[in-house]
């Protein structure tokens, strides 16, 4: 199984990169990333032989093609930023990716996604409202990229296996252990560590669980 991990150089992304390779050791982890001088020293292709580094943008619509050569599984901790410009270049670059994946005859797509994105399952809950408000308010663009994320993901990626891993409030926290459930459902709470993120993903490539659907996870 070769993997192209996107979003790699995040906080997200870097516990990603570390889960993959502790449970598949001997698979090649392709990081696509824009700056991947940001990964820690320690995560290269001299200590660790499986790990392929590509330097690229989402934007660049040949180099994903290339990218994406070979692989079987996509998995993204890619996210929105403050500051980013309102054209939801997050959500294009998607579309790129789900294009050449399509054309690369590859199923899988795992990706982080927020509570801004709806789901059917999700039921009515104060706190939820609350941050999704916050976020839409104050943070505009973000919140109409990761929408238009979801969007892509549902719309474009209709012949994919996807699955959108949607977070709560992050920590940094050393707990592994999820919920997996939708807002309002009186399980989930409302934060997650990231290390459970990346646990919750690499699991999810080996048991399918929550294919075509948008689960949100918190730690348990």
């Amino acid at each position: 199984m070769r993997f192209l991990v996107l979003g790699g150089t995040g906080p997200c992304g870097v516990l990603l990169i570390r889960e993959l390779l502790s449970q598949f050791p001997s698979e090649p982890i392709v990081v696509y990333a824009r700056s991947p001088q940001k990964l820690p020293a320690d995560l290269n292709s001299t200590a660790y032989p499986t790990l392929i580094i590509i330097k690229g943008d989402l934007s660049d619509k040949e180099a994903i093609e290339r990218a994406l050569e070979g692989v079987d599984v996509v998995l993204s901790a890619l996210g929105p930023l403050f500051g980013q410009p309102s054209d939801t270049p997050l959500a294009r670059g998607y579309g790129l990716v789900i294009d050449a994946m399509e054309k690369n005859g590859i199923k899988r797509l795992i990706a982080l996604g927020t509570t801004s994105i709806a789901d059917p399952a999700d039921k009515s809950s104060l706190a939820y409202t609350l941050m999704i408000n916050a976020v839409k308010t104050g943070a505009r663009s973000m919140y109409k990229d990761i929408v238009a994320v979801g969007e892509t993901i549902r719309s474009r990626g209709q012949n994919l296996d996807w699955t959108l891993v949607r977070v709560p409030i992050l920590t940094n926290s050393d707990n592994t252990k999820v919920i997996a459930g939708s807002v309002g459902d009186g399980k989930v709470g409302t934060t997650l560590s990231r290390k459970g993120f990346a646990t919750f993903v690499v699991e999810e490539v080996k048991q399918r669980q929550w294919v075509k659907k948008a689960p949100l996870i918190t730690s348990a």
